[in-house]
């Protein structure tokens, strides 16, 4: 039976998918998806690591990872050296191609984002600003 609350959580769950897709759709990135740009980000942030470590911390599976981390070394954006520590293992790190596409594809995000944004009358856009807090506190772990 739907209720009120069911019904405002299927239209979030809605609205943040539909605007994620458009957004991407209106930043033209078609090669790399959101969980590739989203390791990257992660790797120019925290530095080289291992494919298991990066696994954790985007919240997947360790074969999920590696298909990610296949398809970026295949397009020039991440390298994979032998871990010093460990020459069995390996270590990831982006490379300067990878860096510049996470600067230029956040750049186009918020670009998009801001283009939309404008489209909305000023209310309309203090309440997103007002919801900010909270759409934060659902990203956080634990």
């Amino acid at each position: 039976m739907s209720t009120p609350a069911n019904d405002d959580t299927a239209r979030l769950y809605l609205a943040i998918g539909r605007l994620n897709r458009a957004l991407r759709r209106d930043a033209r990135e078609a090669l790399v998806g959101h969980g590739g740009l989203s390791a990257l980000a992660s790797l120019i942030a925290d530095g080289p690591q291992r494919a298991g470590a990066l696994a954790v911390v985007e919240g997947v599976t360790a074969p999920a990872m590696t298909r990610i981390l296949n398809s970026l070394e295949s397009l020039g954006y991440v390298v994979r050296t032998p871990d010093p520590a460990d020459r069995r293992a390996s270590v990831v790190a982006a490379t300067p191609a990878g860096e510049a596409l996470v600067l230029h594809g956040r750049a186009a995000r918020l670009q998009a984002l801001q283009e939309r944004l404008d489209q909305l009358d000023e209310s309309s856009r203090h309440a997103l600003v007002a919801a900010l807090g909270a759409l934060e506190e659902l990203t956080r772990e634990g």
